[in-house]
């Protein structure tokens, strides 16, 4: 692959600047994105919280596990602002690619955390359907699975970017898939988005991963902070996604429900 060859035709010292400069890029990669982790989580936690009441004199609906809404939680579970907030999140992804060559530094990195509250309130609901030691529980396997898919996808010497195009396509299919069974509604169809979406996600982990570091080896010698910065957002968003698909799917399988 060019990128490797590139580093291991320059000189000792420039070789050294380089990986210097890729860990540090890393770091700042990985720091944004549990940065943003943390305020989806936290969002997802205290909206869920405000949405429900363990008084019945103030709830306004039960659902089928027990749990009660309040006025907040009818709003924004059951009305049809519970559509806006499914699809606000895909909106703004497409929004933040469109903008981002047009956005300083410091803009990406808030759009990018406003972007971690918005799905912190479309996954809140989480809260309301499975026990939250099984949502920990998931969480932690989740953190494993990824940490080692993405420590494969930073150490390997094979190039997985052939298998970009195909993790892309199915991606989209996915997509569709998961669209058409909101309306479908059916168990089987679901069982099998749930199984095709981890297997995507995990190889979109590595696959990532390798691309955060090949894009900063092939353009790490012009400097330009300003991009670099960029690509680091960029590149936590990436990250983040997947972590936060392949949490979801793995719920599917290993969540307890109230």
């Amino acid at each position: 692959m060019a990128q490797y060859d590139t580093v291991t035709s320059v000189g000792v010292g420039a070789r050294a600047r380089i990986d210097e400069g890729l860990r540090a890029h890393m770091n700042k990669v990985y720091g944004l994105m549990s940065v943003a982790m943390v305020i989806t989580a936290g969002a997802a936690w205290a909206i869920s919280g405000m949405a429900t009441t363990t008084n019945p004199a103030d709830a306004v609906a039960q659902l089928s596990n027990g749990t009660m809404l309040n006025d907040f939680g009818v709003t924004i579970y059951g009305g049809p602002l519970k559509w806006v907030i499914m699809f606000l999140p895909l909106v703004m992804v497409f929004a933040f690619g469109a903008l981002i060559n047009r956005l300083s530094v410091a803009s990406a990195q808030l759009f990018f955390y406003a972007y971690a509250a918005m799905m912190g309130l479309s996954l809140s609901s989480i809260f309301l359907v499975f026990t939250g030691a099984s949502i920990a529980q998931t969480f932690l396997i989740t953190a494993i699975a990824f940490a080692a898919l993405s420590l494969y996808g930073y150490t390997t010497k094979k190039d997985l970017s052939g298998m970009g195009t195909f993790l892309i396509m199915g991606l989209v299919g996915l997509i569709v898939a998961m669209v058409v069974n909101i309306f479908l509604a059916s168990s089987a169809l679901a069982f099998a988005i749930s199984v095709i979406g981890v297997l995507i996600f995990a190889g979109l982990t590595a696959w990532d991963t390798q691309n955060i570091k090949n894009t900063y080896i092939q353009h790490a010698a012009a400097g330009d902070q300003e991009w670099l910065g960029k690509a680091a957002i960029m590149g936590a968003l990436n990250l983040y996604l997947d972590f936060i698909n392949l949490f979801m799917f793995l719920l599917q399988f290993m969540g307890n429900r109230e």
